[in-house]
């Protein structure tokens, strides 16, 4: 059975940096693509980043780009997402996700973790 668990959510100032991570669990993803979605409060979920099983390839959202980074370590099965010069429209619920494609979209989508809270305040 396949599992996401995400960590490293919290509560950090604007201009602050976190970084999330996502263990991963139940089968090798190594050739899997995998990405981080959000939804902040009383929006939709939206795309963030993906990169690609072998790591050489991601895309990252335009309103986080030059500010988050997308990495994976196949070693660990963890995915991570650096976040760095954080804004209050950052804040989010932020999921993992894991898909056999590239893919922005979410029903590409088979596998999510339940998510973790980032809060960025003013």
């Amino acid at each position: 059975q396949v599992q996401l668990v995400e960590s490293g959510g919290g509560l950090v100032q604007a201009g602050g940096s976190l970084r999330l991570s996502c263990a991963a669990s139940g089968r090798t993803f190594s050739s899997y693509t995998m990405a981080w979605f959000r939804r902040a409060p009383g929006k939709e979920r939206e795309f963030v980043a993906y990169i690609d099983g072998s790591g050489r390839t991601s895309e990252n959202a335009d309103s986080v780009k030059g500010r988050f980074t997308i990495s994976r370590d196949n070693a660990k099965n963890t995915l991570y997402l650096q976040m760095n010069s954080l804004k209050p429209e950052d804040t989010a619920v932020y999921y993992c996700a894991v898909s056999s494609v590239r893919s922005t979209k979410q029903y590409s989508y088979a596998y999510w973790g339940q998510g973790t809270q980032v809060t960025v305040s003013s």
